[in-house]
């Protein structure tokens, strides 16, 4: 298994705190953020890229561009902006992600937002990680919605997919497109009293026995498929957030899913 771990696993956690974490976890690749905790606000993207060089981490991406389908407003600035700076901390990627609030976008507004935003990818050697939300008020909610788009837009060599093994669930999709995938977010929702439909980023909790989104189940069919990237860790939960001692809380999740994966393997 490759893990990786995404900064809202441990919001708290200073950032030069959070990639010592990933290399005690046995990880050399992390995802930062710009919104929790607001990385990209706080630290200068030089200072960023000393500091992973430092801890001898690869940074996957940046979370996220949002909406980065309604390509309207101040996002073409944004976009830019968070371009640039993915690039000067030497990330290798942006995360993007539709708007999530009940608004319709349709699909030729997804592609030319696409097709506007492949240049500015492509001029700085960064990809763009299309991720799908599975909520109900979600504008793009499956991966095959999204390849289209791409397609339709030109940008094969552009895009990539994040498969969120939370969203695949909500939304629910049996298709795996591990030649589109090119990050995996991985988190657990164990409450036995929340229904699929009312499932939120609250509920998204690390990984274990008791989970509700067949995580094991994707990973295998992902692994089996072929699919060779990151797993990154991206619980949402404040339960999570509040641990005082994230690391074997994380550690137990890690020995959980390998330790399901190689069970089914050879089984």
């Amino acid at each position: 298994m490759r893990f990786a771990l995404n900064h809202i696993t441990t919001p708290n956690l200073a950032l030069p705190d959070f990639f010592e974490l990933a290399r005690r976890l046995g990880m050399t690749e992390v995802e930062i953020r710009n919104d929790l905790p607001d990385v990209v606000g706080a630290w200068a993207a030089a200072d960023v890229r000393t500091e992973a060089e430092k801890a001898g981490v690869t940074i996957l991406s940046i979370n996220a561009l949002y909406p980065f389908n309604d390509w309207s407003g101040d996002l073409p600035e944004r976009a830019i902006a968070l371009a640039d700076y993915a690039a000067a901390c030497g990330a290798k990627a942006l995360v993007m992600c539709p708007r999530n609030d009940g608004t319709e976008i349709a699909s030729d507004r997804v592609i030319a937002a696409l097709a506007a935003m492949k240049p500015i990818l492509d001029e700085r050697g960064l990809t763009g990680l299309v991720e799908p939300l599975g909520f109900p008020v979600s504008s793009l909610r499956t991966k095959r919605e999204a390849i289209a788009a791409i397609e339709a837009a030109g940008g094969r060599e552009t895009y990539r997919l994040v498969h969120d093994t939370f969203h695949h669930h909500l939304a629910g999709e049996a298709e795996f497109f591990p030649d589109w995938t090119g990050l995996v977010h991985i988190s657990g929702v164990t409450d036995p009293g929340v229904a699929v439909a009312d499932m939120l980023d609250d509920h998204r909790v690390l990984v274990d026995g008791s989970d509700r989104l067949g995580n094991l189940a994707q990973i295998r069919a992902l692994l089996a498929a072929g699919f060779e990237g990151p797993y990154s860790f991206e619980p949402f939960a404040t339960e999570v957030h509040d641990l005082a001692e994230p690391e074997p809380a994380v550690r137990d999740s890690m020995d959980h899913v390998s330790a399901g994966v190689a069970a089914e393997a050879g089984a």
